[in-house]
């Protein structure tokens, strides 16, 4: 039986090139930290702080590169800290979702709609894809097998493009759930 690889995916930011320079400054650029395990994201040196009408939370990290919207990616606990509506959606889908102040060493910004909770999501190769026998978009359950904490998340969206690398993504609510800490992996069931 194929194992997938699962990764907790913590709070980040992803920033356009235009707010990375209003929170860090003229001329600036993110600094690579350390790579992740999707080819070209990198985690960066810079954090900054996410504001919301009930609460802030200091030192998020950006993720790299810098994107065509400004994204604030968080779990259902840390959108009740900030006390935003943060819908459940695939990354990149931010129509009609929460706003945020996002605070940097230079300056902030307030962005109308952009705070999700990520949809928990497979990042599969084509080939890794016909291997686990499912397709781009598919929705499906994956089983983890953990110390007193197993259990089958549902809900599941495949995610298919030759750019990726094989890993699932669930957050750290989700993780904390399972136990899923260290390197564990799950049974994708269709």
């Amino acid at each position: 039986m194929a194992k997938i690889l699962i990764e907790t995916s913590a709070r980040h930011v992803h920033l356009t090139e235009e707010d990375i320079v209003a929170l860090f400054g003229e001329g600036a650029k993110l600094t690579h930290k350390k790579d992740l395990s999707q080819p070209g994201q990198f985690a960066c040196e810079e954090r900054v702080t996410i504001v919301g009408p009930k609460k802030s939370i200091p030192n998020v990290i950006i993720l790299g590169p810098a994107r065509k919207a400004t994204q604030v990616e968080v779990s259902m606990t840390d959108a009740r800290t900030l006390g935003v509506n943060a819908p459940v959606r695939e990354s990149g889908d931010l129509a009609g979702s929460a706003g945020c102040k996002i605070v940097g060493p230079a300056g902030e910004i307030e962005i109308e709609e952009g705070v999700i909770v990520a949809k928990r999501h497979i990042h599969l190769t084509p080939e890794d894809a016909e291997q686990f026998g499912v397709e781009d978009k598919q929705i499906v359950c994956v089983k983890v097998e953990s110390a007193g904490r197993s259990l089958i998340f549902g809900d599941v969206v495949v995610r298919v493009s030759p750019k990726f690398a094989a890993a699932m993504h669930i957050d750290t609510d989700e993780s904390n759930a399972a136990a899923a800490f260290g390197e564990i992996y799950g049974e994708i069931i269709k």
